[in-house]
């Protein structure tokens, strides 16, 4: 039976509920949980720094389509475009 919320649109069964509680009440790796961190990994041995960027509605357009094509996220095309005109 479903409890009828989702995660990333699967449902979330009973089951499922009562497997997160019984680990939950087993307890965590405190320190098994810090190594792993939080966010994005690192690209670098220095922190990576977050540019805005405006695009319009036919350049977005473009750069969705080259990565769909590519199987590459907007970002990876951007850094890769950056590098080559630094070339």
């Amino acid at each position: 039976m479903s409890s009828g919320e989702t995660i990333n649109g699967a449902p979330v069964t009973e089951e499922q509920i009562a497997a997160w509680a019984a680990e939950a009440d087993a307890g965590y790796d405190v320190d098994a949980l810090k190594r792993r961190g939080r966010g994005r990994p690192g690209r670098g041995s220095e922190p990576a720094q977050v540019v805005a960027l405006r695009l319009t509605t036919d350049e977005l357009a473009a750069l969705d389509a080259r990565a769909a094509r590519e199987n590459k996220s907007r970002s990876e095309l951007i850094r890769e475009a950056i590098a080559a005109y630094a070339a």
